[in-house]
């Protein structure tokens, strides 16, 4: 019996890489997924990292973690030589029976994530907040690392603003 293969005229040779990698990672998920009730023990192991984002401002340095079905009381912030480490765990809810799941796909356990933070940061001013799976902590800037203006002074008086003037180019 012969085979028929749909013809492509402007396909993309990177289009067959990513197929074959498609397929080779199917291959290798099948082959290490645990099956049965094993599924309910290895998911309750498997440890994730929570994404986060970090950004600052003039004022602040602010983090905010993803960390949805974590318990606050599971939680644990710490602060040490300029090094803040989140670390927390998302328990695994045996109210199911191990043979009612077909997938299982959220990742559960523990999980530390580490920052380095920059000298400007005030380590005394540090407050954290937990809404809706967000962990927000925020980091005030010491006095010294927040932008100031200063005015510039020429010949003895403060600087003017610059005046608009009126002329034409010509060719």
């Amino acid at each position: 019996m012969t085979t028929l293969t749909r013809f492509v005229p402007f396909r993309s040779p990177l289009e067959d890489v990513a197929v074959l990698q498609s397929r080779l990672n199917s291959i290798f998920n099948e082959f290490t997924a645990p099956d049965g009730a094993q599924a309910t023990e290895a998911a309750a192991t498997v440890s994730f990292v929570p994404p986060v984002d970090v950004y600052e401002d003039e004022h602040q340095l602010t983090l905010k973690l993803e960390v949805p079905g974590v318990k606050q009381s599971d939680l644990d912030i710490r602060l040490e030589n300029q090094t803040l480490t989140v670390k927390g765990e998302r328990r695994f809810e045996r109210d199911e029976k191990a043979e009612n799941f077909h997938r299982i796909e959220r990742r559960y356990g523990s999980f530390v994530r580490s920052f380095t933070l920059p000298q400007t940061v005030d380590t005394a001013a540090v407050k954290a907040g937990y809404d809706a799976g967000v962990l927000t902590i925020s980091l005030a800037k010491k006095e010294a690392a927040k932008p100031r203006q200063v005015k510039i002074e020429i010949g003895g008086q403060a600087a003017q603003e610059p005046k608009q003037m009126e002329g034409s180019v010509t060719a």
